[in-house]
């Protein structure tokens, strides 16, 4: 578009002219977007943000007064912020080469300085405590003039034909060298040593291999021997297994020969005993309920004929009394007293008999009862 102008990513577009206030920026900054600006009536600038490069190849005198030629390089810029663009456009926007001049220029002044108070040893081994007091004492100045220092590298320091540096050096390459010979003495003592150690090496390993070799021949010859008496050994030892077989197998056969007893005589016998056994203890249960039904029996018959024969002892017991003088003395009354005692005589005799026959036991035998019946009386004359 006409009249519309944009900055590159790397730039700050300053836009002059037209009327602004006192204390105000003498133009206006414009970064990373464009602006329309008028033609004629404004003018625009640019001023590159780009990383610089500035070298310093100067020679300072050192504490000791010692002359080093010192040599660094320093990358700077112009600041990201308004107030160091609008300082730095005011310096440089007409010849923005005079930045990395003027830089330069700036801090070779402030190494001479520092260095004027370091010695020589400090400066050849504290070079980054170096550049950073250069750094630091030239921050403020720099910042006046809008540039921002990224970095400051020492590259080298010299002292020309003096040979300080290199007499500071000598102890330390003198010692580096005494420690090379010494490595290099116990590299020669270590190789020395190394063939030393193969020598002895080569001989253990050829007495070794020939005490292997006598081990082997006694081996070979003591195998020999063995193999020449395996013969009468290997038939020795077959023979022996063939008894322990032998003998096993009897065992064995005897074992079986002692089952088949046990199975064929001994468990029958037992059975057999058993058998008998049972068939006693029966016969014997079964003549014992005999003997007592027996007797029994006995009992009920003699009692059947004791009984049968009660009137005969009673007609006994009155004859007995047919030739007594009995008298009567309440008539019917006392005739059935008689009659009476005459049937009780007889069935206590009858309880005497059973009494003296014993009452029968399960075998047989009779065990008396006690006692015996007493004896018969007649009645007595009254009167």
């Amino acid at each position: 578009m006409f009249g519309y102008r944009v900055p590159a990513p790397d730039q700050a577009m300053l836009i002059s002219g037209g009327q602004r206030g006192m204390g105000v920026a003498p133009f206006r900054v414009v970064t990373g977007h464009g602006a329309f600006v008028l033609p004629v009536f404004r003018k625009t600038r640019f001023l590159t943000l780009a990383m610089c490069e500035a070298e310093v190849d100067e020679t300072c005198v050192t504490h000791q007064g010692i002359a080093l030629t010192v040599r660094a390089v320093i990358a700077f810029k112009v600041g990201n912020d308004k107030e160091s663009i609008v300082n730095a456009g005011q310096r440089f926007l007409s010849d923005q080469d005079q930045m990395s001049v003027l830089t330069g220029r700036i801090f070779a002044g402030h190494l001479r300085s520092i260095i004027g108070s370091m010695t020589v040893e400090e400066i050849v081994t504290e070079r980054q405590k170096l550049a950073t007091e250069v750094l630091e004492t030239s921050k403020t100045e720099m910042a006046t003039i809008g540039l921002t220092v990224d970095s400051l590298q020492i590259q080298s320091i010299d002292d020309g034909q003096t040979g300080y540096i290199a007499a500071m050096a000598a102890p330390h390459q003198a010692a580096i060298q005494r420690q090379a010979q010494i490595a290099q003495a116990m590299a020669t003592q270590q190789s020395a040593e190394a063939q030393q150690s193969a020598a002895r090496n080569q001989a253990e390993y050829q007495r070794q291999t020939s005490v292997v070799q006598a081990q082997y021949s006694a081996e070979v010859e003591r195998a020999q021997a063995e193999a020449a008496q395996a013969g009468p050994l290997a038939q020795a030892q077959a023979q022996r297994g063939v008894l322990l077989a032998q003998t096993e197998l009897a065992q064995r056969a005897a074992e079986l020969r002692q089952q088949q007893l046990l199975a064929e005589v001994v468990k029958p016998a037992e059975a057999e005993a058993e058998r008998i056994r049972v068939l006693a203890t029966a016969e014997a249960n079964r003549m014992k309920i005999q003997a007592e039904a027996a007797a029994s029996y006995d009992r009920v018959a003699l009692d059947r004929m004791l009984i049968d024969q009660l009137p005969l002892i009673v007609k006994e017991a009155a004859q007995g009394l047919a030739g007594a003088n009995v008298n009567v003395l309440n008539g019917s009354d006392g005739l059935s007293e008689i009659a009476a005692g005459l049937v009780s005589q007889g069935l206590t005799i009858l309880d005497s008999v059973r009494q003296n026959l014993g009452t029968p036991q399960s075998d047989g035998s009779r065990i008396p009862d006690g006692g015996s019946p007493p004896p018969l009386r007649a009645a007595g004359p009254t009167g």
